[in-house]
Parts: C-alpha cells; sequence; structure tokens
C-alpha cells in the first residue's frame, strides 16, 4: 500500500496515499476503535454546510484567498453532493467536544481541496486543515452548530411524519364513531366509550407531542459559529460572526440567528435538552398508545378481540396460524430505545463545565438516532399497523351488554346504593343491567330505553334528570 508521511505536533506517520483523511484522523480511528458508527449522513453533511459558510465568510472579510475559498467550497459541495462519505472514518463515540470529527473533516476537505487546485494530498502549505479549512473556527463552536443544522433538517420530515400518523388515527376516529364499548380505567370495567373517541383522543395526542417537539426545535435556531473556543470569537475578524450566520442561512434556508451570549451557547446544552425530552415525551405517548391497540387486539379467543391488526407476517415457529401484534411491538421498542437516548443526554447535558460542554459527540449521536428511527418507522407503522385496523362491532357491544358499571346510569333515577345491588346481581347472573332493571320492574322499559340511549351513554346527549 502507498503511503505519504504527515506531521502533526505529536510527530509523523505514514498515512494511505489514497486517503483524503490524514494524520490526526488516523490516530483517532487508533484511539477509539469503540462501536463501529460513524457519522451518520445528516450529521456529515451539516458540517459540510458548517465549513461552506466559514469559507465564504472569510473569503468576504479577505481573510481566505479566492481560490483557497473556492476550492474549500467545491470541497463541501461535493461532500453535500454525497462524494467523500466513506472518509469519514472517526466513531460517533471519540474525544471530548468532537475534536476528532472536526479534524477528519479539515483534513479530508483540504486534500480534495488541493486535487480541485492540481496538487497532490498532502500539500498543506498550500491548503491546511487546521489554517485555511478550520480558519476562524473551532470544534467548539463548529461542531454544536452542526448539531442544531442536522436535528433541524431532519426534524422537517419527522413533524411531516408525525402530522400523518396524527390524521390515520383521527381517520380510524372517524370510521368508528358509531361502535359503542366498554370503557376501562384501572384495565377494569367502567363507563362506554365509542372505538371511535379512542381513536380520536390518540390523535390529539399524538398532535400535542408533535406540537411540543415542533416548539423545541426553535432553541436551536441559535448558532454558536463564530464563538471559536470559549465564547470570546477569539482569532476571527470583527465581521466574521455576522457573515458566517448570514451565509449559513442562506445554505440552510433555515431561521438561524447569531447568539444572545456566545459563552452561553458554548456552555449550556439547555436547548438539547428540551428536544431530548420532547421526543420522550412523544415516546411515551407511542408506548401508551400501541400498548392500547395490542390490548384491544389480544385474543383471538382468550383476550379482548375487539380491533385486529393487520397480519404482516407469521408469529410464531412453532405455533401454526398465530399471528403477533409486531408493528406495535416494533414501535415499542423503537420508544423504549428514545426514552434511553434521553437518559444519555441528560447526562451528557449536565456534565459539561465551565467554558464548554465537551459531550457534544454523545448528544447528537442519540438525539439524531431517536428522530431517524422514528423517521424510518412511522411511514410504516401507517401504512401496516394504523391503516389497516378494522374493528369487531359484535365483540364491542357484547361485553358492554354485560357491564355491571352500566348501572351507574340508573344511579340518578334509583340511587347510588340500589345502583350497586343492581350491578353485583347481573354480574353474578351473568346478564345485562338493562334486561335486570326491567325483569325486577324496577324501571319501565321506556324509562330503560331513554336511560341507555347511546348518544347519552357517550356524552353526546344531556341528562334528562330533574
Amino acid at each position: 500500500m502507498k503511503t505519504r508521511t504527515e506531521r502533526d505536533s505529536l510527530g509523523e506517520r505514514r498515512v494511505p496515499e489514497e486517503a483524503y483523511f490524514g494524520i490526526q484522523t488516523l490516530r483517532a480511528t487508533e484511539n477509539f476503535p469503540v462501536s463501529g458508527i460513524m457519522a451518520r449522513p445528516e450529521f456529515i453533511s451539516a458540517y459540510a454546510m458548517v465549513k461552506k459558510a466559514a469559507a465564504l465568510a472569510n473569503q468576504d472579510v479577505r481573510w481566505l484567498e479566492p481560490k483557497i475559498a473556492e476550492a474549500i467550497v467545491a470541497a463541501c459541495d461535493e461532500i453535500l453532493a454525497g462524494k467523500l462519505r466513506d472518509q469519514f472514518v472517526v466513531d460517533d463515540f471519540q474525544a471530548g467536544a468532537g475534536t476528532s470529527f472536526n479534524m477528519n473533516f479539515n483534513e479530508v476537505i483540504a486534500n480534495r481541496a488541493l486535487e480541485l487546485m492540481g496538487r497532490r494530498k498532502g500539500e498543506y502549505s498550500v491548503v491546511h486543515p487546521n489554517d485555511h479549512v478550520n480558519m476562524a473556527q473551532s470544534t467548539n463552536d463548529t461542531y454544536p452548530t452542526a448539531m442544531r443544522l442536522c436535528i433541524l433538517i431532519t426534524a422537517q420530515p419527522l413533524l411531516d411524519n408525525l402530522n400523518r400518523l396524527s390524521k390515520s388515527f383521527s381517520k380510524k376516529g372517524m370510521e368508528f364513531e358509531r361502535i359503542l364499548k366498554s370503557g376501562r380505567t384501572h384495565l377494569m370495567d367502567a363507563l362506554p366509550v365509542t372505538l371511535g373517541q379512542e381513536f380520536k383522543a390518540y390523535s390529539v395526542a399524538i398532535r400535542k407531542a408533535r406540537d411540543m417537539f415542533k416548539e423545541s426545535l426553535k432553541l436551536l435556531e441559535e448558532v454558536p459559529l463564530g464563538a471559536t473556543a470559549v465564547g470570546t470569537g477569539a482569532n476571527t475578524h470583527p465581521d466574521y460572526h455576522k457573515r458566517v450566520v448570514r451565509h449559513l442561512r442562506e445554505i440552510t434556508a433555515l431561521n438561524l440567528k447569531e447568539a444572545e451570549d456566545p459563552r452561553e451557547v458554548l456552555q449550556s446544552r439547555l436547548d438539547f435538552a428540551s428536544v431530548s425530552s420532547s421526543l420522550k415525551s412523544l415516546a411515551l405517548e407511542l408506548i401508551r398508545i400501541s400498548n392500547d391497540l395490542r390490548l384491544m387486539n389480544s385474543g383471538p379467543t382468550t383476550g379482548w378481540a375487539e380491533i385486529s391488526l393487520p397480519a404482516t407476517q407469521p408469529g410464531s415457529s412453532i405455533m401454526p396460524g398465530k399471528v403477533n401484534p409486531v408493528m406495535a411491538e416494533c414501535m415499542d421498542m423503537i420508544c423504549f430505545q428514545i426514552v434511553g437516548n434521553d437518559v444519555s443526554v441528560s447526562m451528557a447535558v449536565q456534565a459539561g463545565q465551565m467554558e464548554l460542554n465537551v459531550m457534544n459527540p454523545v448528544i447528537v449521536h442519540n438525539i439524531l438516532e431517536s428522530m431517524v428511527l422514528l423517521n424510518n418507522y412511522v411511514p410504516v407503522f401507517i401504512e401496516k399497523c394504523i391503516s389497516g385496523i378494522e374493528a369487531d362491532e359484535a365483540k364491542c357491544r357484547s361485553y358492554l351488554e354485560k357491564n355491571p358499571s352500566i348501572a351507574t346510569f340508573l344511579a340518578p333515577h334509583i340511587g347510588y346504593m340500589k345502583a350497586a345491588e343492581v350491578a353485583k346481581e347481573a354480574l353474578a347472573r351473568d346478564m345485562s343491567v338493562r334486561d335486570l332493571v326491567i325483569e325486577k320492574k324496577i324501571l319501565t322499559r321506556e324509562e330503560v330505553e331513554r336511560i341507555f340511549d347511546w348518544e347519552f351513554l357517550i356524552g353526546r346527549k344531556k341528562s334528562d334528570r330533574k
């Protein structure tokens, strides 16, 4: 294998000739052979946007020669087009702050820029990873800026997918609007609801969780780029910060703005904690709803069997004909992972000291993973689970007919104690409250029919009690 010699402040190393990365990246691969998980495409694209904006801003203030700036921008554009992705080889679990990844990026861009200028890789006297590509920058401001960008960009399709999920539950709510069934509290029989009301409530829950997530994203629009190492803007032109944020806004089409206090955005990760927490809250709602679907689907002979989830694959390697609620189970597992990711983010957020939180790599790894998991799965969940749910109206009605809690509606007419006696006797005799009241002539058939009108039972018609 042909190699080239590169030098850094620690000495010399031989780097593969064909590699676009350099000596500092090589050291990082040796230091951090941890997970085998490299930066996601979304993060790589975000970092290319940051480096492109920095080159343009440094050219604006005449610190970076136009031909070097043009070569750096061209290299960034190639990365944004999907090229050179195999050159980003630093593990996600790496040196604090993300220094290893930043240098990986600087080296790849420098060497590709050199090629574009007709030079050989490693001719850093012409384009240097630190002096040119990283001009007026630090890992401490570029890495958290890229974190913000990739989350904001990835959030757009996620917001759309969550909106679709909410609407799919709402559509089922309308479809099941007149299917009367037993409500359940404490997993015990309770007052009636419709299956449609349950599904409409799921729709509202998803919409509210989506809105919370969307609101948290606004905190990420304030970017630290230009703050450099400790928030003072050391080694930058006085106009750099304003210009680099303007370029970044144009490149990303995001509503980005300069940091109110550059020191605060380097020290604090409150904004990322808020985003992660909102994803966790969304996950908790999805777990709750998925578990409801699994319960209502349980059976077919010994469970509730009020609904049928679509059969997507055989459910057992040993029990022929068994079908399991696999799509809801997968959603649960995804959401368990999201909850765990939030714990990691929370620990990282509180682990910052003084002028910098160095735990950036694990923060973005976990938040981005949570978002990507949902973006990948929510459309499948809608198509292969929610859209195909069918209701067993007869089963729902049969449970409701023998639900002793129906006696609650008798209390205003015959009193609480008498209604409790009726409920107990109906349960003991395995008959409906309605039939028992008529049999014992406690109320007339006409009175019973009026009391047990289905619209009254589910709250659409107000009581006529006097």
